[in-house]
Formats: structure tokens, C-alpha cells, sequence
């Protein structure tokens, strides 16, 4: 059955095409499986909580008649502005309007959340721009530059609110720097999500074509509710297509937890359980809420255009495994640079148990992809990374986060990075360890090696399946690299970050190759401590199984000053000059480099499962979803690599010209 949504129709229907919906929520309570939901183009001020689920072969589906003509909202206009003092205008907005959630009286507040200044869920936009929170209406008529933020000009467009008990009323003060607010388009975020069922297990829907923008959404760590403007909440088989996602307070999409009111926010409300030990707690606890392969996950995210959201662009706990995120473009997530903690990136996911993540093109995010715990059977491919670095205008927030293309943290792997451009002078913060690198172009470094993991013993699982496997402590290693290229594009002094909580202050790397893993041993150093004619001796041994695990390392070039492991296979090392850059014109991206013109006829050999073999804790091979194995004879743009295998993403040295932005956002 076909029902349809028209905002803008004469009067509240029932739904058939002459007498629409005017709500699309009123087609979410009798939607059943099978049903198309058909959404005229117009302004959905709204939230759509879906009752009832669809069928694996009778999906429901929400399509926007016009591609990203229907817009849902989180937010409403005001139009009662008064002028209050210079720039600053005032509104008066009643209570009952947000309902039992007050953005302006919440505050962004949890587990794993470091920035110290006071920021509500709340927030006021002109012109689909959002304005920056200001602590008083002294600041917010000053309207000074926020020293962190990476787009400093529009930093002086503030806002501030209080409330008026007496009136029962949020009243919100913005610098609007001239503009009339009730000529132009200001709106306040009212609802805390768009298009997110309120109940667990409601699946198999498609939301296709629409722009889902301005929610007041929560902050999501990893050991409590995970709420974004649009996501599945903890059912199967989700697609989230051809949408725009933008402007959340915190999440774009969320593929996480549920509410579990006996482990959520522990940390930051009991204070007497670590917050490591509470996302131990959130693993098995999710197994007795049905964290099964046959209940959650397995969604497709895919040719969306996410940005302008403060925490994530997709974030996740769980929730998300054995999913496909595909084609989408994801820029310009934190660059408010208000909010801080360590669950911010454009892809933050935890426990990404089988998940791909393919073509997607990221840039000008604190982050680029952020794999937390459990990355394992995860293969980033295809993807293009840029600028995902603080501008160095940008004072570095304090609670704020690290940056990087790829962060790979407290996992056991196995983790597949292959085929990929990264660009950022940090392409991976290596905390973990069971990670293989293929065919990567890489022009930042590998940091963070062997680092910030210490007493964090994490999950690994049964092969392709969610159940717990065991628990361990990060050992290092079981790396394995084949096939790259490492240019020094960036200066290679070490770079001085400070840390979250304390006064303190780390270095780190900024060298590019795989020299930081000299001290690992290679494959026969490490079994050669195995003495397989003798019974064994577990005390002998202690030592040996709490030291670093092997690495491998062959075929990799590293020019421009990067430099090899000592125990490089086949590499290629030259000084000269080189140069990559990435150029856009027109929405398309070009590589100028002559790596290839340096390289000329240097070949390797053909990667594949056989070579990579398997992660050391869970014993599972570098292989794909289904348990097949994978052959690396598939470039970037998905043209054949043959016998002759050019190390890097290309598989023909004429592919260098290609526009290399190749994810397919509508």
C-alpha cells in the first residue's frame, strides 16, 4: 500500500493520495510491512517515531517524492525577536513548547565527555548556520572570536539563554551582527531527534531522499543511550540513503545503543566504576538485550551528505555491526570546536564487528574514522581522507580530541585498511593492534604506536558472530603492511598535544613509515621463543605472552624522507623530491603528484588472505563477512590489478589523473 504525506495539503487527510497525511508521523503509526510511505517536498516540523517494524522481504519504506524536497526538523522558527542592546535581540519562548525536554535547560554532559566550558543540546540558527553559545549576554553582546574554532568568522554570531521560573519561560539573547532575525531565517532546536523509533527492535526500514537537520540531540558515549537525529535504535537492517544530515548538536546518525538505565552514564553519575570497566559491562550486557547477528545490525548508510554536526557524523555502540557504509560524502563534523571528549569523529564506531566502510570521502573533521574496541573483521576501503587536522589558526580546546584520518584503538583485529588516500599529516593512531595496511597511499603518520592502552583488556569475539570470545590486554603488534606508499608530506617534528584532564602535555610522532615498529619482532623472532620439542612451562613463557606480537612488513615505498622498518622486505627508499597534492574544481578531486614518475617499473606481488593470514587473540583470518577469502586484484576506483602490481591504490600509473572523489552522494 502506497500512503502520502503532504505537508502543504489544504487539511489533514487519511492518507490515500487525495487526501494526504500532513503530518509523516501519522503515516508511521499504521505503516506496515510492505508499505511505501510517499513524502511531498516541504518543511516537516516534526519527529516521526516509527511503530511498526517491516519484514526482511516486505520492507517500509519513506521516500521524499522530490530528492531532499522533504525536510524533517527538529526546529522552529521564531519570529517574536525584540532588539535588546546593540546587535543583541531577545526572545521569550514558553516552556510547554519543548515538552518534557527542555534543550536550553540540558546540558551536553557524560561518560567520556572532557571540554570543560558549559554547552546546552540547545541552539539557535540563522540561516541554517548555528550560532556559538555564549556563557553570559555581557559575551554574547561582545561577540569576540572563539579562539578554537576552525571557522573563526563566524565564531562572533553568539547566542546565550536563561530561564524565567516566574514565567515559565527560556529566554535566549543572539548577536545576529546586523541581520533582522524575524526578516530572515532563525530557528531554535525544540526536539531532541527526527526520525528514530522510541522502542528497540523496529526494522527493516528505509528512509530514502530527505534532509533531516537541527535536533537537540544528546551526547553518546559508548555506555549509554546513543541517540542522533535519524538511526534504527538497536533493530535490523536499516538503509539510510540520498539524504542530507546536518546540523546536529551532537549526532548525525546514530547506529547505537539502547537505553539501559542500569549502565547509562555510570561514570559520570556513580563515579565509583571506571568508564573502561562500564564498556566491558555495556559488551556482555548487551549480549542478554539480544546483541545477536540475527536481531541487530546489518544496515546500509549509504550516498549521504553528512556535515555540520558537533559530536558525530555516524556514530555507534554495537548496534551497528555487519553493516555497509558506503558512498557517503562526511565533512565539517566539530569544527564549532564547543564540544570535546573522546567520542567525536565523522565515523565513530564502536564494536564494528563486520562492518565495510567503502568510497566514502572525508575531510575537515576533527576525526576521520574512529574504530573504538572490537574492530574486528572491520575493512576500511576505497576511502578518501583529507584536512581532517586542526587549522593551525586554531587554539587546541582543552578536553578536545587528537587529530587524524583513521584511529584504530584497544581493538584485536582482525582490521583491513586497504586501498585507501590518506592525506592528513596523521593518517593512524595506532592504540591496537591486529590491523594490516594494503595498498594505501599515506602521507601522514603512524602515531600513537604502541601507546595508550595499558591496563584496557577488551573483547574479542567468536569469527563473524557478536558472542564474546574472551577478553585481553593490548599486546602490540600483529600488524602486517604490504604495498604502500608513505610520503613525508607534512614537517616531521614531533607535534605537542595536550592532555584531556590534566596539565599535562604528550609528542607525538609526526615521522612518516613503519620505522616506529623496529623493536617488534619479525614472524621467526617471535616463534623462535617457542620451543615446541619441550613440554611447555607457563612460567617460562609469562614474559613471552605479554610481549609485543610480530609485525610484517614488504613491498612499500617511502619517499621523501619516510622511513622503513629495519626488517622492510622488497622496499623502495628514494630522496627525491616529491610531490601530492589534492586539488578540487568543480566538486571533483585530482591527485598532482609524480610518485609513479619516481617509482617506475618497482613492482610487488599480489596480496591476499593466504598472505595476511590471521589476528593473533581471535584467530580469524583477513577475510571477508561471508568468511571468503579476498584477493587484492581490485584498486580505488575498482579496476583490476594484474600481474604486475603497482604498490598504492592505483592499479595503472595513468589512473593518477582520475578525479579520485569517487563516493556517489545523490
Amino acid at each position: 500500500m502506497k500512503i502520502y504525506v503532504n505537508v502543504n495539503a489544504g487539511h489533514d487527510g487519511n492518507g490515500t493520495e487525495q487526501m494526504p497525511f500532513r503530518h509523516i508521523n501519522d503515516a508511521a503509526k499504521i505503516a506496515q510491512p510492505g508499505d511505501e510511505v510517499w513524502v511531498a517536498p516541504g518543511v516537516y516540523r516534526e519527529y516521526v517515531d516509527p511503530v511498526h517494524a517491516g519484514r526482511e522481504d516486505a520492507r517500509i519504506t519513506y521516500r521524499s517524492v522530490e530528492p531532499l524536497g522533504a525536510v524533517i526538523t527538529g526546529a522552529e522558527r521564531i519570529q517574536s525577536w525584540v532588539p535588546y542592546k546593540e546587535n543583541v535581540w531577545v526572545c521569550r519562548v514558553a516552556n510547554s513548547l519543548f515538552g518534557n525536554y527542555n534543550p536550553y535547560t540540558t546540558m551536553v554532559y557524560g561518560d567520556w565527555y572532557f571540554a570543560k566550558a558549559d554547552k546546552h543540546t540547545g541552539c539557535v540558527y540563522l540561516n541554517n548556520r548555528a550560532l556559538y553559545e555564549a556563557g553570559s549576554v555581557e559575551e554574547c553582546i561582545k561577540a569576540e572570536v572563539y579562539e578554537c574554532s576552525w571557522v573563526p568568522e563566524e565564531s562572533t554570531y553568539k547566542w546565550y539563554t536563561e530561564q524565567d521560573q516566574e514565567k515559565d519561560e527560556t529566554v535566549i539573547y543572539a548577536n545576529f551582527h546586523g541581520a533582522d532575525p524575524n526578516e530572515e531565517n532563525v530557528e531554535i532546536n525544540v526536539r531532541r531527534e527526527c526520525f528514530m523509533p522510541s522502542k528497540t527492535g523496529v526494522g527493516y526500514i528505509t528512509v530514502s531522499g530527505f534532509v533531516v537537520t537541527k535536533a537537540a540531540t544528546t551526547w553518546a558515549p559508548p555506555a549509554a543511550y546513543q541517540d542522533g537525529m535519524i538511526g534504527p535504535h538497536w533493530s535490523k537492517g536499516w538503509i539510510i540513503e540520498d539524504c542530507e544530515i546536518s546540523n546536529s548538536k551532537c549526532a548525525g546518525i546514530s547506529l547505537g545503543k539502547y537505553y539501559d538505565p542500569e549502565n547509562d552514564h555510570y561514570f559520570t553519575n556513580k563515579y565509583v566504576k571506571s568508564p573502561t570497566q562500564m564498556e566491558r559491562d555495556a559488551v556482555c550486557r548487551g549480549q542478554y538485550h539480544g546483541w545477536l547477528k540475527e536481531k541487530v545490525g546489518s544496515h546500509i548508510i549509504r550516498r549521504n551528505n553528512i556535515h555540520h554536526c558537533e559530536q558525530g557524523g555516524i556514530i555507534g555502540r554495537m548496534g551497528g555491526v555487519f553493516s555497509i557504509i558506503e558512498d557517503n560524502h562526511i565533512h565539517h563534523i566539530n569544527n564549532m570546536m564547543e564540544l570535546g571528549g573522546a567520542e567525536i569523529a565523522g565515523i565513530k564506531m564502536h564494536a564494528a564487528i563486520d562492518v565495510i566502510m567503502r568510497r566514502n570521502h572525508i575531510h575537515h573533521c576533527t576525526m576521520g574514522i574512529w574504530c573504538d574496541w572490537e574492530a574486528q573483521g572491520t575493512r576500511l576501503s576505497q576511502n578518501l581522507l583529507h584536512d581532517n587536522q586542526r587549522p593551525a589558526f586554531a587554539k587546541q580546546l582543552k578536553g578536545g580530541m587528537m587529530c587524524q584520518d583513521i584511529f584504530v584503538e584497544v581493538g584485536h583485529g582482525p582490521t583491513l585498511i586497504d586501498n585507501n588516500i590518506l592525506l592528513s599529516d596523521a593518517s593512524l593512531r595506532f592504540a591496537t593492534q591486529g590491523v594490516a595496511m594494503v595498498h594505501n597511499l599515506i602521507c601522514g603518520a603512524l602515531t600513537c604506536v604502541g601507546e595508550g592502552t595499558s591496563w584496557r583488556y577488551t573483547p574479542y569475539h567468536m569469527p563473524h558472530r557478536t558472542e564474546v570470545m574472551g577478553f585481553m590486554t593490548i599486546l602490540h603488534g600483529d600488524d602486517r603492511f604490504y604495498n604502500n606508499i608513505f610520503v613525508q608530506k607534512w614537517p616531521s617534528e614531533d607535534f605537542i598535544t595536550m592532555h584531556d584532564s590534566d596539565d599535562g602535555f604528550d609528542s607525538e610522532n609526526r615521522k612518516v613509515g613503519t620505522w616506529m615498529f623496529d623493536e617488534y619482532p619479525t614472524y621467526d623472532e617471535w616463534i623462535s621463543q617457542f620451543d615446541f620439542t619441550k613440554p611447555a612451562d607457563m612460567k617460562k613463557l609469562e614474559s613471552v605472552h605479554f610481549d609485543h606480537l610480530p609485525v610484517w612488513s614488504e613491498g612499500n615505498v617511502y619517499l621523501n624522507g619516510a622511513k622503513a622498518w629495519k626488517h622492510e622486505k622488497n622496499g623502495f627508499v628514494s630522496s627525491e623530491n616529491v610531490k601530492v597534492e589534492l586539488t578540487e574544481k568543480d566538486g571533483k578531486y585530482f591527485l598532482d603528484t609524480n610518485i609513479y614518475e619516481i617509482l617506475e617499473d618497482f613492482s610487488g606481488r599480489m596480496i591476499n588472505t593466504e598472505v595476511l593470514g590471521k589476528a593473533f587473540e581471535p584467530e580469524e583470518f583477513f577475510e571477508n563477512p561471508d568468511g571468503t577469502p579476498i584477493t587484492f586484484d581490485t584498486d580505488y576506483f575498482g579496476g583490476h590489478r594484474g600481474a604486475k602490481v603497482i604498490p598504492g591504490p592505483f592499479a595503472e600509473k595513468e589512473d593518477v589523473g582520475k578525479n579520485v572523489n569517487i563516493c556517489t552522494v545523490f
